[in-house]
């Protein structure tokens, strides 16, 4: 499909909502030139575009694990909670300067402790930066606080024990990433039984590098609410009848999955036929500069290499505002926005 001039308007328009987005994959190169210069750290390159190359990837990316690698280079200006928090409120930034309404930024706060901060302490600096900027940019927000694959599990319960600890303060859920292919949701049944157990929403990362069991080891061993990116769903029609039946909701990146090879190309990326097939799909941008993405951009290419219409494009907004771990009446109130958005610009919801 043609993005024309019209079609364009009409993706900066939308009000747009981001459910899947690290916080560490996320950082502005100008920001790292920044805390660099505070620090006193040697930098590989002294403007933003000379530190891409260390913070993004390119098409040449080979796996999810090389693209996982791009966070390490980040991570060590992220160790102080002023860091974060200013991190934080700058993604809120960037994403209202597009048009988006609602964002659930994720992060593991075991990976900011590494010279002296607390999981506390860095779970509050996230909510400080988010608050921050909801308060400036007129963004909702929420926190999803997630588990390492490769850490131990004692450290893994102390994460989960730290979100508890935040919930109802503006952490909405817990989440597990990393390494999937070397560390299957079959590993963590137990880790997650304090989050179900207090009400704690659960979304797991699984389908981008392992198959289809993985995510049914999410849904029925983790209790899954919903599953972050969920590509290789298809490659079991039992499992995928589940998803459906259950209505849990898949947290898709199609930049990301492209880069990190969950899928090998546009034509067998499976968005538009999850979406007809009644899954309850929505569009993220997983991070935004590792994979070099906005919402807007995502869209433009549904549209131009998997046919997505604009219409099509709006119902994913609206699957992700009805799938935000938000107060009810928050998710009633940012529909009316998209439909009276919708109404003005002649899309059809």
């Amino acid at each position: 499909m043609v993005v024309n001039d019209t079609v364009k308007h009409q993706l900066a328009a939308l009000p747009k909502a981001d459910l899947h987005v690290h916080l560490d994959g996320s950082v502005k190169p100008e920001t790292v030139l920044d805390l660099a210069a505070r620090k006193g750290i040697q930098l590989p390159a002294n403007t933003a575009e000379g530190l891409l190359p260390y913070m993004q990837v390119t098409d040449e990316c080979e796996s999810l694990v090389e693209y996982l690698s791009k966070f390490q280079f980040v991570l060590r200006f992220m160790q102080d909670a002023e860091s974060i928090e200013r991190i934080a409120f700058e993604l809120i930034e960037q994403a209202a300067a597009e048009n988006v309404i609602y964002m659930e930024v994720r992060f593991g706060p075991h990976l900011h402790t590494s010279e002296g901060l607390t999981h506390d302490d860095a779970i509050a600096a996230a909510l400080r930066g988010l608050k921050r900027g909801e308060e400036r940019f007129g963004v909702a927000t929420g926190l999803i606080v997630i588990c390492m694959r490769h850490e131990p599990e004692t450290v893994n319960r102390e994460v989960i024990a730290a979100a508890l600890r935040f919930q109802g303060q503006g952490v909405v859920a817990v989440d597990l990433a990393g390494d999937e292919a070397g560390y299957p949701a079959a590993l963590f049944h137990e880790l997650f039984r304090p989050a179900r157990e207090s009400g704690m929403p659960v979304t797991i990362h699984a389908g981008e590098a392992a198959g289809a069991a993985n995510i049914e080891e999410a849904v029925t061993g983790l209790g899954a609410w919903r599953l972050g990116h969920g590509v290789r769903l298809k490659e079991d029609g039992r499992v995928l009848a589940l998803v459906r039946e259950r209505g849990i909701p898949l947290e898709m990146c199609p930049l990301s999955n492209m880069q990190t090879k969950a899928v090998p190309g546009w034509a067998s990326y499976p968005l538009r036929d999850y979406l007809r097939q009644g899954l309850k799909v929505t569009v993220n941008t997983d991070n935004r500069t590792v994979s070099d993405t906005t919402m807007t951009k995502e869209y433009a290419m549904l549209m131009a290499q998997c046919g997505l219409t604009v219409e099509e494009i709006a119902a994913t907004i609206r699957n992700s505002l009805d799938a935000a771990f938000a107060e009810p009446s928050k998710r009633e109130a940012l529909k009316a926005r998209l439909q009276s958005v919708c109404e003005e610009l002649g899309i059809a919801l």
